[in-house]
């Protein structure tokens, strides 16, 4: 069975001509290879949208295309992103194959076209017999966004937030004990869910490790499905465990910047005990991102501009408060005037000014003074005897010994200091002169 894994549509009047031109295209490919069903995992849309917007009608036109070759499956997806009840609609727009909508913990069984859901989270002991004796192309276990604050009544708020990957791990044990029944009768197994596995990697090549994330790979593997489709991390990834395969198909297009690897979607083929999945890449925009510590290098950026007519640019730096005006951000926007886009930003370090430690222990000015001269690294003794002038001292008896000490300097000092050449000779009595550059000087 070949499966068309689609994910992180994310469809905006912000993202509509990257999503809905990575979307398209991705659409067309699985029909052009003759899918046999489409799988969308979650966040479909990127916030809640008006019935009017243009990004709602592409996005109900590729589903309604895709439906003309196969069924299509859409799982719920974060909340913020796609309101609940949003995906509803969706289920109307078949055109030839149903939409079947996955909006809570349940598993569905295709068979000839159809869905069939269970009644609860899994399927009980009477559907499980229907489902073995009539038979099923797949069975789906499908695991939409869990809302935490619905989780906090039963395992208490404290930990609800860290509690989850322990519910849904429990789910998916016992999911993986019906699953186990369906592939012993050769029918295929695949999960559908959204959130984070805890150890993935995001599209910026942080690694998610914590403790409130909703998965591990074991339990994803605990669920015995061949494969487990997975969507809400934006970058393409898979794990291998003995004939069953865990795979993120990433976002459909690229929605930020310096987000790593190829973007596209998933083509999975998938029997009993084992699955494999290719990444078929869409035409996703290309992002160039150029980042100073210190001023932009205006030549660097220029050899950039002359290969970027076509692309998204981000270009960032940082400088200190005072030489925040050395950077001409009109000239950086006219070099990539040809650019698809252009983002600027400036981060702007403030100067920090701190007291130095243990002047406010000090109870003199004195001290004060020779802890700031510590912590500063100088001299303190000129600073105490001057500050000790101006406190004891009458302000026009400072200034008449300033003036006097000015004075008594003697002005062949200044001109000996200019290093120009002196001649002195002596007329009558007491009497000296100064013969510098054919002019005579009298002291």
């Amino acid at each position: 069975m070949k499966i068309a894994h689609f994910s992180d549509l994310h469809y905006s009047p912000e993202n509509l001509d990257e999503a809905d031109r990575c979307f398209t295209h991705a659409a067309q490919d699985a029909m052009n290879r003759c899918m046999d069903v489409a799988v969308i995992s979650g966040d479909s849309t990127d916030h809640r949208l008006d019935a009017h917007a243009p990004a709602l009608n592409r996005l109900a036109w590729n589903i309604n295309h895709l439906s003309l070759s196969m069924p299509v499956l859409m799982l719920q997806g974060t909340f913020s992103h796609e309101p609940p009840g949003t995906l509803r609609n969706f289920a109307l727009m078949s055109q030839k194959h149903r939409v079947f909508i996955a909006e809570r913990v349940q598993q569905v069984s295709l068979f000839e076209g159809n869905f069939f859901a269970s009644a609860g989270p899994v399927f009980n002991e009477e559907e499980l017999r229907s489902v073995l004796t009539l038979g099923a192309d797949v069975v789906f276990t499908c695991l939409p966004t869990v809302n935490k604050g619905q989780l906090a009544p039963a395992v208490g708020a404290t930990d609800a937030a860290t509690g989850l990957e322990a519910v849904l791990g429990d789910y998916l044990a016992a999911a993986g004990r019906i699953n186990q029944r369906l592939s012993a009768a050769g029918i295929r197994t695949v999960g559908v869910s959204h959130g984070t596995v805890n150890g993935c990697t995001t599209e910026h090549g942080v690694t998610m490790a914590g403790f409130d994330h909703e998965f591990s790979l074991g339990a994803l593997f605990d669920a015995r499905c061949d494969a487990f489709l997975l969507g809400h991390i934006h970058k393409a990834q898979q794990w291998e465990r003995g004939g069953q395969l865990v795979g993120y198909a990433g976002s459909i297009g690229r929605f930020h910047y310096g987000e790593e690897g190829d973007k596209g979607y998933l083509m999975w083929d998938v029997e009993v005990g084992d699955a494999r999945a290719e990444l078929i890449p869409t035409p996703s925009r290309q992002t160039i991102c150029v980042d100073f510590d210190g001023t932009p290098d205006m030549e660097k950026l220029a050899a950039i501009a002359a290969d970027a007519s076509d692309k998204f640019v981000r270009v960032r730096w940082q400088v200190d408060e005072e030489h925040r005006q050395s950077v001409d951000r009109d000239a950086i926007e006219a070099l990539f005037a040809q650019a698809a886009g252009l983002k600027v930003e400036a981060r702007i370090l403030p100067v920090v000014r701190s007291r130095s430690q243990g002047i406010s222990l000090e109870t003199t000015v004195d001290r004060k003074i020779e802890r700031w001269a510590e912590h500063a690294n100088v001299d303190a003794a000129p600073l105490v005897e001057r500050y000790q002038l101006l406190e004891s001292g009458f302000v026009e008896a400072i200034a008449a010994a300033v003036l006097a000490s000015l004075e008594a300097e003697p002005e062949v000092d200044t001109l000996a200091d200019a290093a120009m050449p002196v001649a002195t000779v002596e007329v009558g009595t007491g009497t000296q002169t100064s013969w510098l550059d054919g002019d005579l000087f009298a002291a």
